[in-house]
């Protein structure tokens, strides 16, 4: 678990240079979105619905489940508001914020500079690496090392934190950008990719659902990131109740008894 500190530091990092675009977005006069909540009655959240542990649709039952799932109704109630759930991916969610679709983004979404200039961002309420599946039988890819080789076909989910992060990573393997309807997991049992890449959430239901699956540790916390929740920029008003809210289900527990009911805890930021 990351501490304080280093935890500033990243996110000084991730946002450093941003001042200017802010400042551009504040010369835009937006409606306030408590504003629009209110009037219709209803809190729309973006989640994308195949993200285990954190906003999961169960196959069993068609239910949503996930820490997300639960903080949204739970921020919900604290507004007095109906709840309403606008399912999306990653590549879209930001259009879907802009174009009013969802007040707010609760899908564990990655901070980063290229994401930070057109939706703001919460304070930070998880931290992960970046982990690596491929087969057990998969005799070529043993360790972390083995993925960055010729011949190796490296697959990323299009518009994940995954995505920029291996293309700037890999010097010999091959990467392949899967975009939906496609899945990572699809690609790696036909044979056409090696290992996909992914965070600690969606790499434990790997191991959860699919005996196949193997995780690859990475080495020295490789990719880390700052997971937030992601919403329209220039809302300051907005932004305050979100924090707000994350600060007092932070400091009454209720935070930390979600991350641990859906297996969440080692990369919850306390």
């Amino acid at each position: 678990m990351l501490s304080r500190i280093a935890l500033k530091r990243m996110a000084l990092a991730v946002i450093a240079g941003l001042v200017p675009i802010c400042e551009a977005w504040a010369q835009i006069s937006l409606p306030p979105r408590l504003d629009a909540i209110r009037s219709r009655g209803e809190l729309r959240v973006c989640i994308w619905p195949d993200y285990f542990a954190i906003s999961y649709r169960n196959s069993r039952n068609s239910e949503l489940e996930g820490l997300d799932v639960d903080l949204a109704r739970a921020l919900a109630g604290r507004l007095s508001m109906r709840l309403g759930f606008v399912e999306t991916n990653f590549v879209a969610f930001m259009d879907r914020i802009d174009a009013g679709d969802c007040d707010i983004a609760m899908m564990a979404v990655g901070i980063t500079p290229a994401r930070a200039q057109r939706v703001a961002f919460s304070r930070p309420y998880l931290a992960s690496p970046v982990y690596a599946v491929t087969t057990r039988d998969n005799t070529r890819i043993r360790n972390w090392a083995d993925i960055d080789t010729p011949g190796t076909v490296v697959a990323v989910a299009a518009g994940t934190i995954q995505e920029p992060l291996m293309g700037r990573s890999l010097r010999r393997a091959e990467m392949l950008v899967v975009a939906p309807p496609r899945s990572r997991e699809a690609e790696i049992q036909s044979g056409r990719a090696d290992v996909f890449m992914s965070d600690f959430a969606y790499t434990r239901r790997m191991l959860l659902m699919h005996d196949w699956a193997r995780v690859i540790e990475p080495p020295d916390r490789f990719g880390e990131t700052l997971y937030a929740w992601a919403l329209p920029m220039n809302d300051p008003a907005w932004m305050g109740e979100v924090n707000n809210f994350l600060g007092a289900i932070r400091a009454d527990g209720t935070l930390a008894r979600a991350a641990a009911k859906h297996g969440l805890t080692p990369i919850l930021i306390r």
